[in-house]
């Protein structure tokens, strides 16, 4: 089982609002996950990202691969180096 860290996307029309889960690569965007570790919300100046740092950092060395946006939103917490 590939287990990815990435966004689910929720909010309105134009208005997203994101949650950050570690799910099955298998499984839907929007669909079941294993652990929800934090959220993003891009519509406000500046970006509001809150994340649980000790559960994001045992599910990488677990192996899980964050998606190409959460591993920049990670780098820009210190998450990863």
């Amino acid at each position: 089982m590939a287990v990815k860290i990435r966004l689910k996307r929720l909010g309105q029309k134009k208005a997203p609002f994101y949650r950050i889960v570690v799910s099955d690569s298998r499984s839907p965007r929007d669909g079941k996950f294993i652990e929800e570790i934090g959220t993003y919300d891009p519509t406000k100046e500046p970006s509001a990202f809150n994340v649980n740092e000790e559960a994001a950092k045992k599910w990488l060395s677990n192996g899980a691969q964050p998606t190409e946006t959460v591993n920049k939103l990670f780098k820009n917490a210190g998450i990863i180096k």
